[in-house]
């Protein structure tokens, strides 16, 4: 199969992480295009034409402008379907949407989201700190929750998938917000570390210049 030019747009240590992963993992060859995501940081343009939400990732595949990191990483499992990112048979791939729909709306959005930018669920600054503890603590149930279901080197049925590209970008984020990882989550721990040892992933976090303990 012949691969269109591919294009991603991304923040260090983002989420955008979870699709340069799986772009590595297949081989693709494609064009990283860095967006300044930093409190204060103007937004080009350009990148807002492109993509009115004003989030990263952005997937470009030829003219086709996908969005939101479950829809990219299915149109990157179609990019190799014999690579099963997206699961292997159909309950795998159910598995896959179950993890992908539930870390980006509770974990992602309701977690991180409140925890970092509370602002976008309330104008009055007044509830900000209590709006972001709450995001703490829906932040760490769900961790529990991780380290209940990690038993394996993958999150899937024992073999890769985009799952693992996503939860090692929260385990990293479980460090910059200070939480006792390792002394915590045991198991995420020993999964997060052997997936860093997987070629596509040391060379994403080499690409973007960042490590698993947070930092950059």
């Amino acid at each position: 199969m012949v691969m269109p030019q591919i294009r991603l747009w991304y923040s260090p240590g983002a989420c955008s992480l979870a699709p340069r992963i799986l772009l590595n993992e297949l081989g693709a060859d494609f064009e990283p295009i860095e967006v300044l995501l930093s409190k204060g940081a103007h937004l080009e343009e350009d990148f807002v034409r492109i993509n009115p939400k004003k989030r990263v990732p952005v997937l470009a595949l030829g003219n086709e402008i996908i969005t939101e990191v479950s829809a990219i990483a299915t149109a990157i499992s179609h990019l190799a379907p014999e690579r099963h990112l997206m699961g292997a048979s159909a309950l795998d791939g159910a598995r896959v949407h179950e993890w992908m729909s539930w870390l980006s709306g509770t974990l992602h959005g309701q977690g991180f989201g409140a925890l970092w930018r509370p602002q976008r669920y309330s104008d009055d600054p007044a509830l900000h700190d209590a709006i972001s503890a709450k995001g703490r603590t829906t932040v760490t149930e769900c961790f529990d929750t991780i380290e209940s279901k990690l038993s394996g080197l993958f999150a899937v049925n024992g073999s890769f998938s985009a799952v693992d590209a996503s939860l090692l970008v929260f385990y990293r984020w479980g460090n910059r917000i200070g939480l006792p990882m390792g002394e915590r989550y045991t198991a995420y721990t020993r999964y997060a570390d052997a997936l860093l040892r997987r070629d596509a992933v040391s060379r994403a976090f080499a690409a973007e210049d960042i490590r698993l303990d947070g930092s950059r």
